[in-house]
């Protein structure tokens, strides 16, 4: 088995779909010998922000020595983003070795009449790989919810982290932000100290702290009152937090608010003996890059590229465009998911656009362009509708001055289809 065979048996699975439950993940993890219990486990839930909240506490580690694993979702150019070692992705041949391994504990799962779906099999995956490499710490993103997601079969973490809840796939965690919430809430574990993101609706946090006091877990909330905001523009912000200067390679004030919940992460280590300074924290979130995470492509003519697709990236990116865009041309060139809620998303964002451009991104489940074209002119009298991604970045292109700003945004598959074509812009 190469790579590229591995990664087509990975998405072989897909059309078993989303199943719920921790029984299949045990039984495919044991096979595999337990590669999960080797494994030293910062775990990271929440509906927005755990991607760069991971990134940023996996690069301060690397940044102290550490030998740190980083599992994220998605990925936007290349599938091995998923899984990554010291900032690296997992090599091709390593990927090919591990997959191999899987597929034949999953063969003889199957022969029980048991099916493994494409992320716990790609969970088991990420978990050989780490074990095989020895890491100090793994950096663990959950993929779906918490409590039934193929990553809570670790055992208690160093560090559970609640990242900001707010609602995103009802149909299978629940329609009120407390039933996400409590599912969300199934990484913590007993006797452990749990990190919150710390602005969380009071129905979020009534569940957090009630969850938290049942498994005696200890709650740490970054202190916004010392944090200071300095500088701010499309390219990053200068703060002050608790005393300390950092940069933040990042746009949005959302970031301001992860980067001070990665550091608490870090700071929650101190209770095992883990001394990280001040120095190697800010200079881990300087380090830190997310791709289509309110990326600046460009900055003459303005260049944004944002995968979000739920409410809550919605409301940060039209915070983000008040603050820093008005009074701009922008051009928006979007493609969404049919089965996400795109209407709460365009009622936030298509206002801001001076020209919306819909398109289609190469997925099954993505919207046609026609049916987001009018249900974005309920916003931005000036749509138009372009079946392919590269049609309607031409047609952005042939309208953009140097002055405007183009904003892609509402999928990350779009943003992996054509990111390298904007850098290249």
């Amino acid at each position: 088995m190469n790579c590229t065979q591995a990664i087509e048996y990975i998405h072989s699975l897909e059309k078993f779909g989303i199943k719920p439950g921790l029984e299949r993940i045990r039984a495919l993890c044991e096979l595999l010998g337990n590669p999960q219990d080797k494994l030293k486990v910062i775990h990271v839930a929440g509906t927005n922000g755990k991607g760069s909240t991971s990134t940023m506490i996996s690069n301060i580690l690397i940044k102290n020595g550490f030998r740190t694993g980083l599992y994220i979702s998605p990925y936007v150019t290349d599938f091995r983003e998923r899984i990554q070692f010291n900032g690296n992705m997992i090599e091709h041949s390593e990927l090919a070795e591990c997959v191999e391994k899987v597929k034949e504990a999953v063969e003889i799962l199957l022969e029980k009449g048991e099916q493994t779906t494409e992320f716990e099999a790609l969970t088991a995956t990420a978990f050989l790989y780490y074990a095989k490499k020895e890491c100090d710490f793994v950096v663990l993103e959950v993929g779906l919810g918490g409590r039934f997601d193929a990553t809570n079969v670790i055992k208690a973490p160093f560090v559970s982290v609640i990242a900001s809840i707010s609602l995103d796939h009802i149909n299978i965690l629940g329609d009120t932000v407390e039933k996400i919430a409590a599912e969300k809430c199934g990484i913590i574990k007993f006797g452990g100290e749990t990190v919150v993101y710390p602005f969380q609706q009071d129905g979020v946090m009534n569940v957090i702290n009630e969850t938290c006091k049942s498994r005696m877990n200890s709650i740490r909330i970054p202190d916004v009152s010392k944090l200071t905001i300095g500088k701010e523009s499309v390219e990053g912000t200068r703060v002050n937090f608790d005393g300390i200067d950092y940069l933040l390679p990042f746009a949005g004030e959302h970031m301001i608010y992860n980067s001070v919940t990665a550091i608490e992460a870090i700071r929650s280590l101190r209770r095992f003996g883990i001394e990280i300074s001040e120095d190697i924290i800010a200079s881990g979130i300087e380090s830190s890059v997310m791709p289509a995470r309110m990326e600046l492509i460009r900055k003459k003519p303005i260049i944004i590229l944002d995968g979000g697709h739920n409410e809550g990236c919605a409301n940060a990116l039209s915070g983000f465009i008040r603050k820093h865009l008005t009074g701009k041309r922008i051009i928006m060139v979007s493609s969404m998911m049919a089965d996400k809620d795109y209407e709460s998303y365009l009622r936030l964002v298509a206002p801001f656009a001076d020209v919306f451009i819909a398109t289609k991104a190469d997925v099954p489940r993505a919207l046609s362009s026609d049916d987001l074209s009018a249900a974005a002119h309920k916003y931005c009298a000036e749509t138009f509708s372009f079946e392919s991604p590269v049609k309607a970045l031409t047609a952005a292109r042939n309208i953009l001055e140097s002055d405007d700003v183009l904003i892609v945004c509402g999928s990350f598959y779009l943003a992996g289809e054509i990111r390298e074509e904007l850098l290249n812009f």
